[in-house]
């Protein structure tokens, strides 16, 4: 069936993990009759999650594409992982749909996830829902859930849904809107009329007429009609709920258990009565050939403008692409033009997705979301569109990565191995970094959590059959001198035929500069000017090692002052060693001291855990600078420094002091000295490992 833009609609499910985001996705298509029984992540068997790894852990990892018709619609889920360390896939997979679906469980109340997946959306101006899950186990309270989210939100929040309970068992549902009861029966979620519960009927009424406030604010026609005491029909309930809902002013929530089918079938009806269409949904920003930034939302006359969210790669497949159209038709011929790469990309079969099911199309239309194959150049973030009128989306801002680990191969000689892998992963999830550092000759992988950079471990084992394994990343210490010395450098060596003859005396003292600062005061030729730079070059040749640790040298200031040549034996090579002997002779003379990096932090935390918080920086040698107010209502920023090796692991002990809200940023700060305790210890285990 051809969908147009006023039957599609874009949702993305989010939520707390464990919350049953994946079995709602589970229970809609089966439903929907696209599959036959319901599989549990688990199990390993569920549609969305299809990736080894989500298959191994029993958890989403991946945002995944599931669209099937309902009731002459076409639906559009994107399934998103609930694991904070996956946040980058949220975002993507919020970036790209009309409206956000926020699954809870009815026994956690406003979990942390909740929480984040409504900040979130609220950021980008997103539609907001909830659907109150897991109503088929004890001790679950829709009402308590419901009270949660009226304290933090406000009058936006109303049930479009009531659960009927007869003792702890949810046997059907009353429709707010229309006040009509029903029950459950069957598996395949019906629903059957049913008389309304008396101790229902007033909650029922107020938020009914909440409900109905909302559709007359929408509009001044709808306005005057509820002051005249008018019904509405079905067409101008829809039109003011869906106003209301695009608008943000109202958050419905709906109930139900995915894992029982039980009030799914409702809530897809409601979406496609009441949810944003793409038309409605909300604008991105896009950039034409001149440079100019315009608002789009969904444009099927305009050039082909297609945002690419997601990358999977299968191993049968190749390379899957999923992608939202904002204009024109994207049709299964031809080519397109990819404006970030400046390529053309030739289309070998469009689909629309079911997990990893491909539905071949014959075009995707502006609005809908869908999948193609084999594209060389593509990859997350771009945008695909036409050579001759190129659009490009602005890419959402993505979260930096917090935590940095060295990541090695258990197998010597396997290194490439992994920066290949990696390299390859990297399609699939763009929220991680990998760097060859030269200075620590380490590998560092940096993610936004352990379970991200453990995920991406196991990935290198079972697609690319290397093992690595993830270990503190060293510390880049520095090096310096406290005092100033005069000291020589004399290089004598004689062989048959020419000898080799250098001789120096050089200057050291602490130096402004973080590089070496050479410079030169001779007098009468002592040493000819054509080997200064020998002379230099042996000296920043040395500094790559100090006396202490054979860290790196900095702030070292470097004056030759005197020394002497000979006619035949002196050259470049002579002076450089002496240079060299020099500096070898004179910086344990210098009083040197070991330094270290100051990383300054941005730390983002609600106001319940600044104490701990800050009394956790002050164990970790760290100061604080000042506290702030977030832009988040009832969180604080505090702007702290704390030493590189107090801190390598801080993303996740933050993420464990704040039960998950706290997050953080961070930079290099400068180098200052490492107290001398602890500067005894790391010496000593430098030196040991020597």
């Amino acid at each position: 069936m051809k969908f147009t833009r006023e039957n599609i609609r874009n949702i993305t499910v989010m939520g707390h993990g464990g919350a049953g985001k994946t079995a709602f996705v589970e229970a809609a298509l089966f439903n929907a009759g696209v599959i036959n029984r319901m599989g549990k992540s688990n199990e390993g068997n569920t549609v969305s999650d299809f990736d080894s790894e989500e298959i191994r852990r029993g958890i989403s990892i991946n945002t995944s594409l599931v669209a099937f018709e309902w009731k002459k619609n076409k639906i559009n889920l994107v399934d998103t992982p609930g694991d904070f360390d996956f946040l980058g896939e949220q975002m993507l997979g919020m970036g790209v749909t009309d409206a956000v679906l926020i699954v809870m469980s009815a026994k956690d109340g406003l979990s942390v996830g909740a929480e984040k997946a409504v900040r979130n959306a609220g950021n980008e101006s997103m539609p907001i829902s909830f659907f109150v899950n897991r109503m088929d186990e004890p001790n679950a309270d829709f009402l308590a859930t419901v009270e949660a989210l009226k304290e933090e939100y406000g009058h936006r929040v109303v049930p479009m849904a009531l659960p009927i309970m007869k003792g702890e068992e949810m046997t059907g549902l009353v429709d707010v809107l229309a006040m009509k009861a029903y029950t459950f029966s069957g598996k395949k979620g019906e629903m059957t009329a049913s008389d309304m519960p008396a101790d229902l009927e007033g909650l029922a009424e107020e938020y009914h007429e909440q409900l109905v406030e909302q559709i007359a604010e929408s509009d001044e026609e709808l306005m005057e009609k509820y002051f005249e005491g008018e019904a509405f029909s079905a067409a101008e309930e829809e039109r003011g709920l869906r106003k209301a809902i695009s608008q943000a002013s109202l958050f419905p929530v709906f109930v139900g258990s995915a894992n029982a089918n039980w009030g799914i079938s409702h809530t897809l009806d409601q979406m496609v009565r009441f949810f944003p269409t793409p038309e409605d949904g909300h604008a991105v920003t896009a950039v034409n050939r001149s440079g100019e930034s315009f608002q789009i939302k969904t444009d099927q006359d305009g050039p082909l403008a297609a945002f690419v969210f997601k990358t999977i790669v299968d191993p049968f497949v190749g390379k899957i692409s999923l992608f939202r159209v904002y204009s024109g038709v994207f049709t299964d011929s031809g080519s397109v033009y990819n404006v970030n790469k400046e390529s053309d990309e030739r289309i070998n079969g469009l689909y629309s997705m079911s997990g990893k099911k491909q539905i071949s199309v014959d075009s995707v239309i502006a609005g809908d979301i869908g999948a193609t194959t084999k594209l060389n150049e593509t990859s997350t973030l771009d945008t695909l569109t036409e050579r001759d009128n190129p659009l490009k989306i602005q890419a959402p801002e993505m979260p930096v990565p917090s935590l940095t680990l060295a990541i090695s191969a258990v197998n010597e000689g396997e290194e490439d191995k992994i920066m290949q892998g990696l390299a390859k992963l990297k399609d699939e999830d763009i929220v991680f970094e990998i760097e060859n550092n030269p200075e620590t000759h380490q590998f560092l992988l940096s993610g936004l959590g352990e379970v991200q950079l453990d995920v991406l471990t196991a990935k290198l084992k079972s697609k690319f059959g290397v093992e690595a394994r993830l270990t503190e990343p060293r510390v880049a210490y520095r090096e310096t001198i406290t005092k100033k010395v005069k000291v020589q450098g004399r290089h004598k060596k004689q062989t048959g035929g020419h000898g080799q003859f250098g001789d120096v005396w050089i200057e050291f003292e602490p130096g402004d500069e973080l590089d070496l600062d050479f410079q030169e005061k001779i007098f009468g030729g002592s040493v000819p000017k054509n080997y200064f730079p020998a002379v230099e070059k042996g000296l920043r040749e040395a500094i790559s090692e100090g006396p202490l640790a054979s860290y790196p040298v900095v702030n070292l200031r470097a004056t030759l002052v005197d020394g002497s040549y000979h006619d035949v034996d002196s050259n470049e090579m002579s002076f450089k060693l002496a240079a060299r002997l020099a500096y070898r002779n004179g910086l344990p003379q210098a009083n040197p001291i070991l330094l270290e990096p100051i990383s300054s932090l941005s730390v983002h935390i609600p106001d319940d855990f600044l104490g701990d918080i800050m009394g956790d920086l002050s164990k970790r040698r760290g100061s604080i600078l000042g506290i702030n107010p977030d832009t988040i209502p009832g969180f604080q920023v505090v702007e702290a420094e704390a030493p590189a090796a107090e801190i390598a692991r801080y993303a996740t002990d933050l993420k464990s002091m704040t039960q998950g809200r706290g997050h953080f940023t961070r930079e290099m700060a400068r180098y200052e000295p490492v107290p001398q305790n602890i500067a005894d210890k790391i010496i000593a285990a430098a030196n040991e490992e020597e």
